[in-house]
Protein backbone atom coordinates (compact mmCIF):
# COMPACT_ATOMS: atom_id res chain seq x y z
CA UNK A 1 0.00 0.00 0.00
CA UNK A 2 1.32 3.62 -1.24
CA UNK A 3 1.12 6.08 2.11
CA UNK A 4 1.06 9.44 1.42
CA UNK A 5 2.44 11.41 4.48
CA UNK A 6 3.17 15.38 5.34
CA UNK A 7 5.91 16.80 7.34
CA UNK A 8 5.26 19.55 9.64
CA UNK A 9 7.13 21.60 11.95
CA UNK A 10 6.33 23.55 14.68
CA UNK A 11 9.59 25.89 15.87
CA UNK A 12 11.80 22.61 14.63
CA UNK A 13 9.99 20.29 16.78
CA UNK A 14 9.47 18.15 13.37
CA UNK A 15 6.20 15.42 12.71
CA UNK A 16 5.02 12.98 9.92
CA UNK A 17 1.88 13.61 9.39
CA UNK A 18 -0.82 10.87 7.75
CA UNK A 19 -4.32 11.38 7.18
CA UNK A 20 -6.03 8.02 8.37
CA UNK A 21 -9.58 8.42 8.14
CA UNK A 22 -9.84 5.22 5.92
CA UNK A 23 -7.77 3.73 9.08
CA UNK A 24 -4.97 2.34 6.36
CA UNK A 25 -2.01 2.68 9.05
CA UNK A 26 -1.96 0.23 11.94
CA UNK A 27 -1.25 1.70 14.78
CA UNK A 28 0.05 -1.51 16.32
CA UNK A 29 3.47 -1.83 14.19
CA UNK A 30 5.90 -0.01 16.46
CA UNK A 31 8.91 -0.94 14.46
CA UNK A 32 7.67 0.63 11.24
CA UNK A 33 6.76 3.87 12.99
CA UNK A 34 10.37 3.74 14.69
CA UNK A 35 12.13 3.51 10.84
CA UNK A 36 10.31 6.01 9.39
CA UNK A 37 11.19 8.84 11.69
CA UNK A 38 14.55 7.62 11.80
CA UNK A 39 17.05 10.40 10.62
CA UNK A 40 19.43 8.20 9.13
CA UNK A 41 16.97 5.04 7.85
CA UNK A 42 13.70 7.00 7.69
CA UNK A 43 12.10 10.46 7.05
CA UNK A 44 12.98 11.83 10.25
CA UNK A 45 10.78 13.04 12.44
CA UNK A 46 10.51 14.04 16.14
CA UNK A 47 7.11 11.58 15.87
CA UNK A 48 4.64 10.45 13.36
CA UNK A 49 0.52 11.98 13.97
CA UNK A 50 -2.22 10.15 12.50
CA UNK A 51 -5.55 12.17 11.55
CA UNK A 52 -8.88 10.50 11.75
CA UNK A 53 -12.66 10.79 12.47
CA UNK A 54 -13.32 11.51 15.39
CA UNK A 55 -17.67 11.24 16.29
CA UNK A 56 -17.67 13.98 18.99
CA UNK A 57 -15.35 16.41 17.28
CA UNK A 58 -13.80 17.62 14.15
CA UNK A 59 -10.68 15.43 13.99
CA UNK A 60 -8.69 12.68 16.22
CA UNK A 61 -4.89 13.05 17.01
CA UNK A 62 -2.89 10.06 17.61
CA UNK A 63 0.62 11.09 18.44
CA UNK A 64 3.14 8.75 18.58
CA UNK A 65 7.14 8.86 20.19
CA UNK A 66 9.94 8.57 17.55
CA UNK A 67 10.55 5.22 19.31
CA UNK A 68 7.45 4.04 17.60
CA UNK A 69 4.81 3.90 20.75
CA UNK A 70 1.94 6.06 21.36
CA UNK A 71 2.66 8.68 23.85
CA UNK A 72 0.94 11.63 25.68
CA UNK A 73 -0.12 14.63 24.58
CA UNK A 74 2.02 16.71 22.20
CA UNK A 75 1.31 20.71 22.02
CA UNK A 76 3.19 21.43 18.99
CA UNK A 77 1.92 18.26 17.13
CA UNK A 78 -1.24 19.77 18.10
CA UNK A 79 -0.61 22.68 16.59
CA UNK A 80 0.89 21.14 13.31
CA UNK A 81 -2.05 19.19 12.93
CA UNK A 82 -4.84 21.78 13.24
CA UNK A 83 -2.46 23.37 10.33
CA UNK A 84 -2.98 20.04 8.43
CA UNK A 85 -6.67 19.88 9.38
CA UNK A 86 -6.87 23.47 7.66
CA UNK A 87 -5.08 22.38 4.47
CA UNK A 88 -7.27 19.49 3.96
CA UNK A 89 -10.32 21.37 4.23
CA UNK A 90 -11.30 19.77 7.41
CA UNK A 91 -11.58 22.78 9.06
CA UNK A 92 -11.45 26.85 8.45
CA UNK A 93 -10.02 29.03 11.05
CA UNK A 94 -11.47 27.26 14.58
CA UNK A 95 -11.64 23.62 15.47
CA UNK A 96 -12.17 21.40 18.36
CA UNK A 97 -11.00 18.01 17.85
CA UNK A 98 -9.71 15.40 20.48
CA UNK A 99 -6.24 13.97 21.86
CA UNK A 100 -5.75 11.64 24.40
CA UNK A 101 -5.39 13.70 27.14
CA UNK A 102 -9.42 14.91 26.09
CA UNK A 103 -10.49 18.03 23.41
CA UNK A 104 -8.81 21.10 22.66
CA UNK A 105 -9.73 23.81 20.93
CA UNK A 106 -7.25 25.33 18.65
CA UNK A 107 -7.32 28.51 16.24
CA UNK A 108 -5.09 29.41 12.98
CA UNK A 109 -4.56 32.57 11.49
CA UNK A 110 -2.00 32.69 8.90
CA UNK A 111 1.48 30.49 9.86
CA UNK A 112 0.07 30.70 13.38
CA UNK A 113 -1.37 28.15 15.38
CA UNK A 114 -3.36 28.79 19.04
CA UNK A 115 -4.11 25.40 20.56
CA UNK A 116 -5.74 25.30 24.41
CA UNK A 117 -4.16 23.00 26.44
CA UNK A 118 -5.74 21.15 29.15
CA UNK A 119 -6.12 23.51 32.45
CA UNK A 120 -3.54 22.29 34.94
CA UNK A 121 -4.54 21.97 38.75
CA UNK A 122 -1.63 20.89 40.58
CA UNK A 123 2.44 22.05 40.56
CA UNK A 124 4.79 20.43 42.56
CA UNK A 125 7.33 22.43 44.18
CA UNK A 126 10.54 21.28 45.37
CA UNK A 127 14.10 22.44 46.52
CA UNK A 128 15.43 22.47 43.36
CA UNK A 129 12.77 21.70 40.59
CA UNK A 130 8.83 21.97 40.11
CA UNK A 131 6.84 19.03 38.01
CA UNK A 132 3.94 19.11 36.36
CA UNK A 133 1.65 17.53 33.81
CA UNK A 134 0.23 19.86 30.82
CA UNK A 135 -0.86 16.61 28.90
CA UNK A 136 2.37 15.37 28.99
CA UNK A 137 4.66 14.87 32.38
CA UNK A 138 7.24 17.93 32.80
CA UNK A 139 10.52 18.16 35.67
CA UNK A 140 10.97 21.96 35.15
CA UNK A 141 14.56 22.96 36.53
CA UNK A 142 16.47 26.67 36.29
CA UNK A 143 20.33 26.51 35.69
CA UNK A 144 22.71 29.42 35.00
CA UNK A 145 23.66 29.95 31.06
CA UNK A 146 21.23 27.53 29.27
CA UNK A 147 22.56 27.69 26.15
CA UNK A 148 25.74 25.81 27.36
CA UNK A 149 24.07 23.35 29.10
CA UNK A 150 24.66 19.26 28.77
CA UNK A 151 21.02 19.00 28.48
CA UNK A 152 21.49 15.02 26.86
CA UNK A 153 23.29 14.23 29.53
CA UNK A 154 21.82 15.78 32.31
CA UNK A 155 17.87 15.04 30.50
CA UNK A 156 18.41 11.37 30.44
CA UNK A 157 19.92 11.14 34.04
CA UNK A 158 16.58 12.87 35.30
CA UNK A 159 14.35 11.46 33.08
CA UNK A 160 15.49 7.51 34.19
CA UNK A 161 16.31 8.69 37.76
CA UNK A 162 13.98 8.50 40.60
CA UNK A 163 10.56 9.39 41.09
CA UNK A 164 10.39 9.18 37.54
CA UNK A 165 11.17 5.63 36.98
CA UNK A 166 10.76 3.47 33.71
CA UNK A 167 7.34 5.87 32.91
CA UNK A 168 9.90 8.98 33.04
CA UNK A 169 9.44 12.45 32.37
CA UNK A 170 10.30 15.09 30.03
CA UNK A 171 13.51 17.41 31.46
CA UNK A 172 12.88 21.14 30.94
CA UNK A 173 16.24 23.54 31.75
CA UNK A 174 14.92 27.02 32.32
CA UNK A 175 16.75 30.20 32.43
CA UNK A 176 14.93 33.58 32.88
CA UNK A 177 16.14 36.46 30.50
CA UNK A 178 13.41 38.89 31.40
CA UNK A 179 10.40 39.71 33.09
CA UNK A 180 8.24 37.70 31.17
CA UNK A 181 10.67 36.03 29.14
CA UNK A 182 12.40 32.44 29.25
CA UNK A 183 15.16 30.38 27.19
CA UNK A 184 13.83 26.84 27.65
CA UNK A 185 15.65 23.80 26.10
CA UNK A 186 13.89 20.14 26.38
CA UNK A 187 14.82 16.65 26.94
CA UNK A 188 11.76 14.62 25.53
CA UNK A 189 11.15 10.71 26.35
CA UNK A 190 10.30 9.01 23.93
CA UNK A 191 12.72 10.93 21.24
CA UNK A 192 15.66 10.20 24.26
CA UNK A 193 17.35 13.35 23.44
CA UNK A 194 16.59 17.33 23.20
CA UNK A 195 14.46 18.33 20.86
CA UNK A 196 13.95 22.13 19.10
CA UNK A 197 10.97 22.93 21.09
CA UNK A 198 8.50 20.76 23.01
CA UNK A 199 4.95 22.56 23.20
CA UNK A 200 3.64 21.03 26.46
CA UNK A 201 7.31 21.48 27.99
CA UNK A 202 7.30 25.37 27.21
CA UNK A 203 4.02 25.18 28.54
CA UNK A 204 5.01 23.85 31.85
CA UNK A 205 7.93 26.07 31.98
CA UNK A 206 5.71 29.49 32.07
CA UNK A 207 2.96 27.84 34.65
CA UNK A 208 6.08 26.85 36.98
CA UNK A 209 7.92 30.66 36.16
CA UNK A 210 4.31 31.96 37.35
CA UNK A 211 3.87 29.65 40.34
CA UNK A 212 7.30 30.25 41.60
CA UNK A 213 6.77 34.12 41.30
CA UNK A 214 9.49 34.79 38.82
CA UNK A 215 7.12 36.42 36.18
CA UNK A 216 3.36 38.08 37.25
CA UNK A 217 2.29 38.14 33.78
CA UNK A 218 -0.25 36.25 32.29
CA UNK A 219 1.46 35.82 28.86
CA UNK A 220 4.92 34.44 28.58
CA UNK A 221 7.21 33.92 25.69
CA UNK A 222 9.40 31.02 25.71
CA UNK A 223 12.63 31.06 23.48
CA UNK A 224 13.26 27.63 22.17
CA UNK A 225 16.68 26.61 20.00
CA UNK A 226 13.90 26.28 17.36
CA UNK A 227 12.34 29.79 17.65
CA UNK A 228 9.49 31.44 20.02
CA UNK A 229 6.46 30.42 21.59
CA UNK A 230 4.30 32.21 23.20
CA UNK A 231 1.82 30.88 26.35
CA UNK A 232 -0.91 32.54 27.74
CA UNK A 233 -3.22 31.53 30.81
CA UNK A 234 -5.36 32.30 34.12
CA UNK A 235 -4.61 31.80 37.96
CA UNK A 236 -7.53 30.49 39.58
CA UNK A 237 -7.99 28.97 43.06
CA UNK A 238 -7.70 25.79 41.23
CA UNK A 239 -4.58 26.51 40.02
CA UNK A 240 -4.16 27.76 35.70
CA UNK A 241 -6.75 27.64 33.10
CA UNK A 242 -7.50 29.11 29.87
CA UNK A 243 -4.27 28.16 28.91
CA UNK A 244 -3.10 28.93 25.21
CA UNK A 245 -0.23 27.81 23.45
CA UNK A 246 0.83 29.78 20.69
CA UNK A 247 3.57 29.90 17.76
CA UNK A 248 3.82 29.36 13.87
CA UNK A 249 2.95 25.69 12.39
CA UNK A 250 4.31 24.89 8.21
CA UNK A 251 3.87 22.52 5.93
CA UNK A 252 7.48 21.14 4.73
CA UNK A 253 6.86 18.56 2.12
CA UNK A 254 4.83 15.78 0.92
CA UNK A 255 5.87 12.65 -0.35
CA UNK A 256 4.91 8.65 -0.43
CA UNK A 257 6.19 5.46 0.84
CA UNK A 258 4.98 2.09 1.08
CA UNK A 259 3.71 0.38 4.03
Amino acid sequence: MVVTFYKYQGTGNDFIIVDNRLQGISKNDTNRIAKWCNRRFGIGADGLILLENDKDSDFKMVYFNADGNESSMCGNGGRCITAFAKFLGIIDTETIFSAIDGLHKARIKGSIVELQMQDVTAIDVFDKHLFLDTGSPHHVEMVVDVNTYDVKAKGAKIRYGLPYGEAGSNVNFVEQISENTFAVRTYERGVEDETLSCGTGVTAVALAMHKQEMTQMNEVTLKTPGGELKVTFKESKDGYKNVWLIGPAVQVFKGVLEW
